[in-house]
């Protein structure tokens, strides 16, 4: 489901940005940054580092499987109550991206296995021109704390023995 599907289903975008990148290495850098800084004044410093690898991930993927020559690609990252969702859309609709095992002397191929570990909810959208390939990490309000807890745990790192 597409960001503007997700809104028109009740669950609208609080904050969104777009921009679009030529595809070169430099891009990639640029939007993972970009990505980070906007997280974290939209409130969700803590998932700013999950946030600015997925966009690295995608838009590497992008660059290296869906970029032509004088096109470019779009990094759109849109904020609901409920999740966050980036989207990396290119050219190039006939390549799919999938997750593949890759060699253990092979410099790339685990992209797909990083974002799939990261995030909720990850996937393709198939475009008549180009596709899109969106992750999504499920959102709870700012401030509440994510992970196990115990009751009456100690948060320090370490106690005092007394």
């Amino acid at each position: 489901m597409s960001a503007t599907a997700e809104a028109s289903q009740g669950n609208p975008a609080l904050h969104e940005d777009r921009l679009d990148y030529t595809p070169t290495a430099r891009s990639v850098t640029l939007a993972r940054r970009r990505a980070a800084r906007l997280v974290t004044a939209w409130g969700y410093a803590d998932r700013a580092g999950e946030v600015a690898l997925l966009v690295s991930e995608l838009a590497t993927n992008a660059l290296l499987h869906g970029s032509l020559r004088g096109r470019l690609f779009r990094v759109h990252l849109s904020l609901t109550a409920t999740a966050l969702r980036i989207e990396v859309t290119d050219p190039r609709g006939e390549r799919l991206p999938g997750i593949r095992a890759a060699e253990s002397d092979e410099c790339y191929g685990r992209g797909l296995l990083v974002v799939d570990g990261i995030a909720d909810r990850w996937g393709v959208e198939p475009h008549t021109v180009g596709k899109t390939v969106f992750a999504e990490l499920a959102l709870s309000p700012p401030g509440t704390p994510r992970g196990p807890h115990r009751l009456g745990a100690d948060p320090s790192p370490a106690r005092k023995a007394g």
